[in-house]
């Protein structure tokens, strides 16, 4: 799927479904449970990007790391303010969740 269409996904999914907007109050969703999907700016600190990673691995939730920074994400999302985060909670009449796959599962090798 193209980043066209992903935009247009992720402006369906504002408009029409549940969305956490910014960095805190995205980590909260994660760690609730209530986010279906997480989308970071590619800009995000790597600090910050990679604890949301690690919580998304752990609860097996969705990251998509999107290709524009935190103003362009803002701009897509119609606000007046840039967004390095968010949290979908519910994804309404978007169709984001079908052009994101689950990372696999990490093995981890037992030591003998």
């Amino acid at each position: 799927m193209s980043s066209a269409d992903i935009n247009r996904a992720l402006q369906i999914a504002v408009k029409t479904g549940k969305v956490t907007f910014g960095y805190k109050e995205s980590l909260e969703a994660l760690r609730a449970g209530k986010a279906k999907l997480i989308v970071v700016a590619k800009n995000l600190p790597p600090e910050k990007s990679e604890k949301i990673f690690r919580y998304a691995e752990m609860l097996n939730i969705p990251v998509l790391r999107y290709d524009g920074s935190s103003m362009d994400l803002g701009v897509l999302c119609e606000k007046p303010y840039t967004v390095s985060a968010m949290a979908i909670r519910e994804v309404g009449d978007s169709e984001i969740l079908k052009v994101i796959t689950l990372p696999k599962a990490k093995r981890r090798r037992r030591r003998k």
